[in-house]
């Protein structure tokens, strides 16, 4: 009777342990499934976050596009470079823009000049190199800056103590918004003209070549 007790012991046992290994058997069978196909959908989550991400610098950088104005002018190659962002349905000066504060006159970078010979700009000398075009908008009047640092993330980085000039000019309105923001170097009588058009305002200055 005994030993009748014992198999049936012995032969529980058995089952339980074989039953025990197969049911773990099921559970690691199934979480390896389940782990696969996240780690799959994870990393093409990622995949079209970065699509995402790169769409929009993409994106961004194109709202504002790199390009440049240049000419000759009695010699003298006269180069602005600048970001050109666009209106795009918004108030710009005295909005987007700021009245009354230094303004890098683009977008990104600091917009730049470069000379290769000197200019008279505004009665004052303009010695050639390459110098940084910031402006001051305002309603009535806006001033114009020549700095030496051109070389700069917006007006960052920007100080008085680097100006090489100053000058006031009135701005002009125009009868139709100007989508992008648009410098123009032009050849006149007796030098060249620099302007800058965008929203519904150009200002503008002339220059000379100091022979």
């Amino acid at each position: 009777m005994k030993k009748v007790f014992y198999t049936a012991i012995i032969m529980a046992f058995i089952m339980s342990s074989c039953t025990s290994k197969s049911s773990q058997s099921n559970e690691d069978d199934h979480g390896n499934d389940h782990e696969h196909p996240t780690e799959e959908a994870s990393k093409e989550h990622e995949g079209h976050s970065m699509e995402k991400e790169t769409a929009t610098e993409s994106g961004s950088n194109a709202k504002s596009p790199h390009t440049s104005a240049m000419a000759m002018v009695e010699g003298a190659h006269v180069h602005i470079d600048y970001s050109s962002p666009r209106v795009r349905g918004r108030v710009v000066f005295g909005g987007l823009v700021a009245y009354d504060e230094v303004w890098v006159s683009g977008a990104h970078r600091a917009t730049w000049l470069d000379t290769n010979k000197e200019l008279l700009i505004n009665g004052v000398v303009l010695p050639k190199g390459k110098y940084g075009l910031f402006t001051i908008p305002g309603k009535e009047k806006w001033t114009i800056i020549l700095n030496k640092n051109w070389d700069q993330h917006g007006a960052d980085e920007y100080s008085i103590d680097d100006d090489v000039m100053r000058f006031i000019v009135a701005p002009e309105e125009l009868p139709e918004t100007k989508e992008e923001l648009t410098y123009t170097v032009t050849r006149a009588d007796n030098g060249g003209d620099i302007s800058l058009e965008w929203e519904k305002v150009r200002v503008s200055f002339d220059f000379k070549v100091n022979d």
